[in-house]
C-alpha cells in the first residue's frame, strides 16, 4: 500500500452505490466536500482551501487512520455514472471511547436516500467485518436531517458531549450489540 493510493478497489457495494478508500486523486472532490456550507456549519471548517491542502489532509489524517485503525472514511460513488457524491465511514477520535460513524453528501445528492444507503452499508461492515460491538455518532443538536438518519440507522440518543473544552456541545448517539443471554 503506497502513501499516494492506498486502495482503489470498491470495498462495499449497495444497489446504487459503491464505497472505496480515498486516494490522493480524490483531493479535488474532498475539497468540495469540506467547503460545502452545510459541512462547515454542521461538521466544522477544516480550513482546507486548495487541492494541496486536501492532499496533506489525506496523507496526515485519512491514510494514517487506514494504517493505524484499518478504517476511515470512504468515497461514496454512484454506480450508474461513477460520480463521487459524498463520504461515509468511521473515525476514531481521541475524545470518544468508541468508533464513530460520519457521513456527508454534496448538495445535489441529498434527500435521495443515498446517505442512508451508504451509512447502512458502513454500519453493517463495522458490525459484521470489523467486529464493532458499539458504534457512536455525534451531531450538532440542530442538524435535524443527520439526527433523523442516525435514528433510522438504529442509533439512539445517549447524552451531550464536548470533543474539547472549548468545543460546542454535541448530541451523542449510540448503537451496540444487544446483550446476550447469561450463560452459566
Amino acid at each position: 500500500m503506497s502513501d499516494k493510493n492506498p486502495v482503489t478497489n470498491a470495498l462495499l457495494e449497495t444497489d446504487r452505490l459503491s464505497l472505496r478508500y480515498l486516494t490522493t486523486q480524490d483531493a479535488g472532490f474532498l475539497l468540495d466536500v469540506f467547503n460545502d456550507p452545510a459541512f462547515i456549519r454542521f461538521v466544522g471548517d477544516r480550513n482546507i482551501r486548495t487541492v494541496d491542502h486536501a492532499i496533506e489532509f489525506l496523507l496526515k489524517n485519512t491514510f494514517e487512520s487506514y494504517r493505524r485503525h484499518g478504517f476511515g472514511h470512504f468515497v461514496v460513488t454512484r454506480k450508474s455514472d461513477g460520480i463521487a457524491i459524498g463520504i461515509c465511514g468511521f473515525v476514531k477520535r481521541d475524545a470518544l471511547d468508541d468508533v464513530d460513524i460520519g457521513f456527508s453528501l454534496l448538495p445535489p445528492f441529498r434527500s435521495q436516500g443515498y446517505a442512508f444507503e451508504a451509512a447502512s452499508a458502513v454500519m453493517a461492515y463495522g458490525r459484521d467485518t470489523l467486529g464493532f460491538r458499539r458504534i457512536v455518532a455525534i451531531a450538532s443538536p440542530n442538524n435535524d436531517l443527520s439526527i433523523r438518519l442516525l435514528k433510522r440507522l438504529g442509533l439512539t440518543f445517549e447524552r451531550m458531549v464536548k470533543l474539547s473544552e472549548t468545543g460546542e456541545a454535541l448530541s451523542l448517539f449510540a448503537w451496540s450489540v444487544p446483550p446476550g443471554p447469561d450463560v452459566t
